[in-house]
């Protein structure tokens, strides 16, 4: 799996702006959080296999770039939670999840539909 990071609110427009013409998705993740790094190496483990090559995926570490996360909740009308899963196709935000409820066989499915 190969995290795209992401660090500025001005990116985070880039980024939306991206999923218009390919699906992304952002782990947002808290550094100090056991759950967070049990969420963040499940994702990798199951990555290869999901058959989500054509999905960028972006990680925020949010206790580094907060503001990015903040600006994420507003912008994409999602609750701020750690860990967070959030795929975003066509500038709107269709899937979101957090802690080990995030499953990629459900952005899988969401990306499909």
């Amino acid at each position: 799996m190969n995290w795209h990071p992401l660090t500025s609110t001005e990116q985070l427009e880039k980024v939306i702006e991206e999923s218009k013409s390919t699906p992304v998705v952002i782990f947002k993740h808290s550094t100090s959080c056991s759950i967070s790094a049990t969420a963040k190496s499940r994702l990798e483990r199951q990555w290869q296999d999901a058959g989500l090559d054509h999905v960028k995926p972006y990680y925020l570490d949010l206790l580094r770039y907060r503001p990015v996360s903040n600006e994420i909740a507003e912008v994409l009308h999602v609750r701020h939670e750690s860990p967070q899963l959030l795929l975003v196709e066509d500038g709107v935000c269709t899937y979101d999840a957090s802690h080990l409820g995030i499953s990629l066989d459900t952005v899988k499915k969401k990306v499909q539909a």
